[in-house]
């Protein structure tokens, strides 16, 4: 198996996939002190952004990494890589 895209920046996700978890955190201490609704709501969708943005990033990696090595090479694992692409952006774009 080939090592993941992300490897180079792997510290970098590591540190946002942290904050998003104190994030995660914060919430539910939120919730726990009664905090009014609207506050709430605003950092779900803080919270929600920065993980579109770590999805973002690690499918661009995916795509100009693992893609777009798997054309250069051609054949049934190309084929493969592309409608596993495709798969993960409908999940993206439904969530």
């Amino acid at each position: 198996m080939t090592k993941p895209a992300y490897v180079d920046q792997k510290s970098a996700l590591q540190k946002r996939l942290k904050r998003i978890e104190g994030q995660v955190r914060g919430l539910e201490r939120m919730v726990d002190e009664d905090e009014y609704c609207i506050n709430i709501l605003v950092q779900i969708s803080a919270t929600t952004r920065a993980l579109q943005a770590v999805a973002m990033n690690l499918l661009d990696d995916h795509l100009s990494h693992c893609v777009s090595e798997a054309l250069a090479k051609g054949g049934p694992s190309a084929d493969a890589k592309v409608k596993e692409a495709q798969e993960a952006i409908r999940r993206l774009v439904r969530s």
